[in-house]
């Protein structure tokens, strides 16, 4: 199915600031936490089309959970430059500014502490720390997203080229992490199975996974606890989320109300679309 692009009709001032090539953005009306767009249904829809989405290549969005602090990168397509922003709401407006690599990724659900591929950030004051490792179980696993719990459960994935690679979990407990261990085949199976989201009361997780049955490239899907603790089947969120091109990174707002993710098209270009949650919750099976 074809994604919707919505025009979004605001008034935004640009203002450069040349002596340290960074640009800020302040909105002119005190509109959050979605800058203004009008919220989707069940048909997906580009989120924020020229303020977040545009005709370059974007990636990695992420909210804080007070919703007032939204984070993601963007390739340009012509100089092949990747860069990292971050819009803030401050004083009743929001303002964009650019960030150093690694600045983004996913947020724990208190805020705390941000995941980079297999380092951490921590929040402190007018900030994040610099990076830090997660130990020495994780600096061999070349990690493309980590995602974690209200419990401390860790999720991550393992990137292979060609293939190959798990989904993995480490739960906290007492205070100690334990070693890393493989979700179950449910899960890691295919060729391809990346960009893990968990919910955070654990009670689904998302993926891409590229497997039989898909609509071609990486598809998103979910799977659901079940009661005794173990995961369910893996579905596919169907044809109005994935399409014949790749679709990845599907991220579900702190509020639990939209689910995002990222679609390319044929030329590579990938924009961030957005969906009512309730698409994921309509899969729960009864």
């Amino acid at each position: 199915m074809k994604h919707i692009r919505i025009s979004v009709t605001l008034l935004f001032l640009v203002l450069t600031m040349s002596n340290k090539g960074h640009s800020q953005v302040a909105l002119l009306a005190p509109v959050e936490p979605y800058f203004g767009q009008k919220p989707p249904d069940l048909t997906p829809e580009v989120f924020a089309p020229d303020i977040v989405s545009s005709e370059h290549h974007e990636w990695d969005a992420v909210f804080t959970p007070d919703m007032k602090e939204f984070y993601f990168s963007r390739k340009n397509n012509t100089s092949k430059k990747e860069s990292h922003f971050v819009l803030k709401f401050e004083n009743n407006r929001w303002h964009e500014s650019e960030v150093e690599r690694g600045v983004g990724g996913s947020i724990s659900p208190d805020g705390k502490t941000m995941y980079y591929t297999n380092k951490y950030r921590e929040r402190i004051d007018g900030g994040w720390s610099e990076l830090k490792s997660l130990g020495s179980e994780y600096e061999d696993i070349d990690i493309m997203a980590l995602t974690v719990s209200s419990k401390g459960t860790y999720f991550f994935d393992e990137y292979r080229r060609g293939g190959g690679g798990l989904l993995r979990y480490a739960r906290l407990i007492n205070g100690k992490r334990e070693a890393p261990k493989p979700l179950s085949k449910e899960l890691n199976t295919g060729i391809v199975n990346i960009h893990p989201f968990i919910a955070p009361d654990e009670s689904y997780i998302l993926w891409d996974s590229r497997r039989d049955g898909g609509y071609g490239g990486s598809d998103i899907y979910v799977s659901f606890r079940q009661e005794d603790g173990s995961w369910g089947a893996a579905i596919n969120l169907g044809d109005k989320i994935n399409t014949s091109t790749s679709q990845n990174g599907g991220y579900v707002t702190p509020d639990g109300k939209y689910l995002f993710f990222n679609s390319p098209d044929k030329s590579g270009n990938g924009d961030f679309y957005w969906v009512d949650a309730q698409i994921i919750e309509k899969l729960r099976p009864k």
